[in-house]
């Protein structure tokens, strides 16, 4: 199944019309999707395809075994027998050979970080048999992918070497809810908006996880057989992922998302729950979090001023590492041990308050689907993030209170309070609760404040009839934007 991601595959298609090859970067996630992306382009565009993929970390990986498993990678793709090189020059100069000039050629090098990561001098061995073997074949789109973002990124894309040789970097996002629903194939038509949010709430927009789903079965029976059972794909991937991407320095980041699982932080009050020093090796750390798209930093505008935030606040974005923290690492011996059954997950401690906050971070992250729906459309946005103010004591001694707003639109002429709600039934005290924080948000002179209720339950006919609301989105029409 391969669903959405129409716009990286259009923009790859249009390298075809360039009269030079093309070298393009390709990040994101572990399980986001990249190299299935990268085999569905080739697949359409109907030339040679070369897919030559680093081996996984372990510890007594080597130099010299990335060579080996590179050699093998590419006697498999040409059919062809390959003696493994001595280093890294002479292995682009066997894929240099490989390549037939009559034929439109995609080039995937998976897992670049692997690939390299044991030879410091990988990078200006690629950045060589660019500059004067690659680049000379005109057909040819030459693609590095991986997961480790902070590596690409330190080795190659911000390497001197590379400056300006790069036609695309794409960082891959998860998928659209739009696309999300369509893992239920037909199915979708007759399952319930709350039953698809409630698997998505522990998956997110992660294809790989979707692709496990069984359309036929409920979403309490999909999360048991996924998370609560010792052979599950979320059961394991967690440590799986967090290993391979971060290797030795996991125990520290690991800490910090468990901080971020109970609520959004800046970097000084997440270091001080850790009891860290809150200095550049720790904010490293978070950029890495961010980078492997873990975390976000929510720097949104500061409506008051109409000034960028200076402190960044960060959110556990990805719903499955919050799920995994929150309700399998705790009972992991139980699962291993075939002694932990879930007869209903409403059992579970808060499950449908911590479901309301994963429908929350779902639309959070989907924030870019909601604009035409906010009659936005077309309008250039200047912040949408979450946003909070603190309550403080005031010179006369009295307190003003704080504003949390689940999330905050804003443009140069107006701010859209978006309140977002997953309960079983949505009445008009929903209607107060945003009449307050109205009242409480500054805004400068000429500026308009608009509302929007994002929702999924059963809401009373009179919300929506009051017209309090500028935009009332439900959960069908987040799957159907």
């Amino acid at each position: 199944m391969f669903f959405g991601r129409e716009s990286e595959l259009e923009d790859l298609t249009a390298l075809w019309r360039k009269s030079t090859a093309s070298l393009v970067a390709c990040r994101g996630r572990r399980r986001i999707g990249k190299s299935r992306l990268i085999r569905e382009f080739a697949r359409r565009t109907d030339g040679a395809y070369l897919e030559l993929v680093g081996l996984p970390p372990r510890p007594d990986m080597t130099n010299r075994r990335q060579l080996e498993a590179f050699a093998i990678g590419l006697e498999k793709a040409t059919r062809r027998p390959v003696a493994a090189p001595d280093n890294w020059s002479k292995a682009f100069e066997l894929l240099d050979k490989a390549i037939d000039d009559r034929r439109r050629t995609v080039v995937l090098l998976d897992e670049i970080s692997w690939m390299g990561g044991y030879d410091p001098d990988f990078p200006g061995y690629l950045k060589t048999a660019w500059d004067t073997m690659f680049s000379r074949h005109d057909k040819l789109i030459l693609v590095l992918c991986g997961s480790v973002n902070a590596w690409i990124k330190k080795n190659i894309l911000d390497n001197t070497g590379f400056v300006g040789r790069f036609s695309r970097d794409y960082v891959l996002q998860e998928l659209e809810l739009r696309h999300c629903v369509r893992f239920w194939r037909k199915a979708a038509e007759r399952t319930s908006p709350r039953e698809i949010f409630d698997v998505l709430a522990v998956t997110g927009g992660i294809p790989r996880y979707l692709e496990e789903i069984d359309p036929g079965l409920s979403a309490d029976e999909n999360i048991r057989r996924l998370c609560f059972t010792a052979s599950g794909t979320l059961f394991k991937d967690f440590n799986e992922i967090f290993a391979a991407v971060f290797g030795e320095e996991a125990v520290l980041k690991r800490r910090i998302l468990a901080a971020l699982a109970e609520g959004p932080a800046t970097g000084e009050e997440i270091s001080r729950r850790l009891g860290c020093e809150n200095n550049g090796h720790f904010t490293e750390h978070l950029r890495e979090l961010a980078l492997a798209a873990f975390i976000t930093a929510d720097r949104g505008v500061n409506p008051a001023t109409g000034k960028r935030s200076r402190v960044d606040r960060y959110r556990l974005k990805d719903c499955y590492t919050r799920f995994y923290l929150k309700y399998i690492k705790p009972h992991e011996i139980e699962i291993l041990a075939d002694r932990y059954a879930v007869a209903s997950l409403e059992l579970l401690p808060e499950w449908n308050t911590w479901l309301g906050y994963q429908f929350e971070n779902l639309v959070v992250n989907n924030a870019n689907e909601l604009f035409d729906q906010l009659h936005l459309g077309g309008i250039p946005i200047l912040s949408a993030a979450p946003y909070m103010k603190r309550g403080k004591k005031r010179a006369d001694g009295s307190h003003e209170p704080g504003l949390q707003i689940d999330l905050l639109v804003q443009t140069r002429r107006s701010v859209c309070i978006v309140e977002v709600k997953r309960k079983k039934e949505i009445d008009e005290s929903v209607e107060k609760e945003v009449a307050e924080k109205l009242r409480r948000l500054s805004v400068p002179e000429g500026v308009s404040k608009r509302t929007a209720l994002v929702y999924e339950g059963a809401l009373a006919p009179v919300v929506r009839g009051n017209g309090f609301f500028d935009a009332v989105i439900s959960a069908d029409d987040l799957f159907s934007a």
